[in-house]
């Protein structure tokens, strides 16, 4: 079953929360309808000309990039201008446009775990982690026979949800723990208890109920909780949970398998990302020996203190600038490895061609999909 465009773009944005995008950023729909069915996807980095002529011709209903198509405000799209142009033949053709741009770099998988991937980097982890998402924990008091009725409500409020992995089968609902023990109290006058009488104290065997839920759904759980409970006053906490650093973030530094001189290391990197005419530049001893290396899919030359303090032998990244980095080889490391940006980006589009069909197919839907190889990098000759 083809699934609709909300369908797909659901799945894109629990892969790629819209959230984790930098505040300058655009990401999300562009084009299309919600509503129409979608059959074929095709991902690439840009949304170029000859990306969306790829993607009418073979009647696509739906392309993906990274880079957004409109970056900045706009006030006209006629077809006046190139991109204005490319808007038209999008919706006259009824071709979706969806952006998963630093949305995507930051995501877990991301843009970069796919390149450290294609470069067999090992023990992974963020150069720059994301603050996990902010957590509360309740806790509530609920007579024994009334537990799993007030645990579904929270549950349905969205307390309990963990997600462990994007792919089909790693989340998890109405995670709660559970504890017995015995609540006592009086009702005083002018209360209305559920169990006991006025002036008389009850103990009743009771359940502590503890779930995790976002912050930002505190109210609804809390307001689901005591319209679930059967007491007039129900004995409940909510605490903040501290932040952690989460394993979501721009950048990773793993490791190789073996350590590698540079010069053989930036032919690892050459072979086994995508050709271009600005192929890869390297900078440092060939002879020095690399072993932890970090990895920035796209522009990386502002991260330059964050992979200094990380201490590894070799960075790679793309639109290496000469001032940031000759200052950065004045410090004596990393040696650096400089790539074409769409080359270091376009590992991605394997990512999220698979996670994409994975959990469609998780929901019973199927679409076709294929990934674009048509280069964009902005440089075509090198002489």
């Amino acid at each position: 079953m083809n699934p609709r465009l909300a369908d797909v773009i659901a799945v894109l944005d629990r892969l790629y929360d819209p959230s984790w995008a930098e505040s300058w950023d655009a990401v999300g729909l562009v084009t299309g309808d919600p509503d129409q069915p979608v059959r074929r996807v095709l991902f690439a980095v840009d949304p170029m000309r000859e990306v969306v002529d790829e993607a009418i011709a073979g009647e696509f209903d739906l392309l993906v990039t990274h880079h957004p198509l409109l970056l900045k405000g706009v006030n006209s799209v006629a077809a006046t201008t190139p991109k204005g142009r490319v808007i038209h033949d999008l919706i006259r053709s009824n071709t979706a446009l969806h952006v998963c741009h630093t949305n995507a770099d930051n995501a877990n998988p991301g843009v970069s775990d796919a390149l450290a991937a294609a470069l067999g980097l090992q023990d992974t982890r963020p150069l720059n982690p994301m603050p996990a998402d902010p957590l509360d924990k309740i806790v509530v008091f609920v007579p024994q026979e009334q537990a799993e009725h007030v645990l579904d409500a929270l549950a349905a409020a969205g307390a309990g949800q963990l997600a462990a992995s994007p792919s089909p089968g790693g989340n998890y609902d109405r995670a709660a723990f559970t504890s017995s023990g015995e609540e006592t109290f009086r009702p005083l006058e002018g209360a209305t208890p559920a169990i006991g009488r006025v002036g008389h104290v009850s103990r009743v065997p009771a359940t502590r109920l503890e779930m995790i839920l976002p912050r930002h759904k505190r109210r609804a759980v809390v307001a689901a909780m005591k319209a679930a409970h059967p007491y007039e006053e129900p004995a409940y906490d909510v605490y903040e949970l501290a932040s952690l650093p989460s394993e979501r973030g721009g950048g990773r530094v793993g490791v190789l398998a073996e350590p590698l001189p540079l010069k053989q290391f930036a032919q690892l990197v050459a072979d086994n990302l995508p050709k271009t005419q600005h192929g890869v530049r390297v900078a440092g001893d060939p002879d020095r020996l690399i072993t932890s290396v970090a990895v920035v899919g796209g522009a990386g030359d502002s991260e330059f203190a964050k992979v200094r303090a990380a201490g590894v032998d070799a960075y790679v990244t793309a639109d290496l600038r000469h001032h940031p980095a000759t200052e950065a080889q004045a410090y004596g490391d990393p040696a650096l490895v400089d790539v074409a940006h769409w080359a270091s980006e376009w590992p991605w589009l394997q990512d999220a061609d698979r996670l994409l069909r994975e959990n469609l197919a998780a929901q019973g839907s199927t679409v076709d999909t294929h990934i674009s190889t048509l280069v964009t990098d902005a440089w075509t000759l090198r002489l």
